[in-house]
């Protein structure tokens, strides 16, 4: 008999079979851009995110307006699993008190040797394609992609993850409109073990 805890894991793992698929048909591109120059060189290799399996407690710190001080906060919960040897990593993110859930999906494309980072938001069910490229650069992982705001104004977008210990990381993302000199955290998420 299959414990509920073996379900999820078995039901994450065939979600992201699915959005690999999905992610390999469309083909995960090499970066272009703004974001292209800000990217590390060190290779990325299977078990990089090793440190984010099991499962967490999140509070989360998400900027109400750009330029302002004015933060929402409140808590979150995921698991977290490493597939395919360590080639990926499977995140299911809950966020009870918003009816919120999401699937984080980061993918190791072992021919370029760097990470992909890939958001399903669970209301549509879609993986956001083309995946957020980055690597592990003295210890941290980060990611940079090319974006454009509400208001269709490029921009590019980091997303960060430091402070990594046994019980406890952090990601954070900010954004850049000048190629990435000057940079606007918009979103903080600090992990610490459940």
């Amino acid at each position: 008999m299959t414990t509920d805890t073996e379900q999820r894991r078995a039901l994450l793992q065939t979600a992201a079979g699915i959005a690999l698929a999905t992610a390999s048909a469309a083909g995960i591109a090499a970066p272009a851009g703004a974001a292209a120059s800000l990217l590390g060189h060190t290779p990325g290799k299977p078990g990089d995110f090793d440190f984010l399996a099991g499962n967490w407690t999140i509070a989360h710190r998400r900027l109400k307006k750009a330029g302002t001080n004015d933060w929402d906060e409140f808590p979150g919960e995921a698991t977290v699993h490493p597939i395919l040897g360590g080639v990926g990593s499977v995140e299911e993110l809950r966020i009870p008190a918003r009816g919120f859930s999401g699937m984080g999906l980061r993918l190791l494309d072992l021919g370029q040797q760097r990470w992909f980072d890939f958001w399903v938001n669970g209301k549509s069910g879609a993986l956001t394609p083309p995946g957020m490229p980055g690597s592990f650069e003295g210890g941290d992982g980060i990611f940079f992609a090319d974006e454009t705001d509400d208001a269709g104004k490029p921009m590019v977008v980091r997303g960060t993850w430091d402070r990594i210990t046994k019980r406890s990381c952090r990601w954070h993302q900010a954004a850049s409109y000048d190629g990435g000199r000057t940079w606007e955290i918009n979103w903080t998420m600090d992990w610490t073990r459940g």
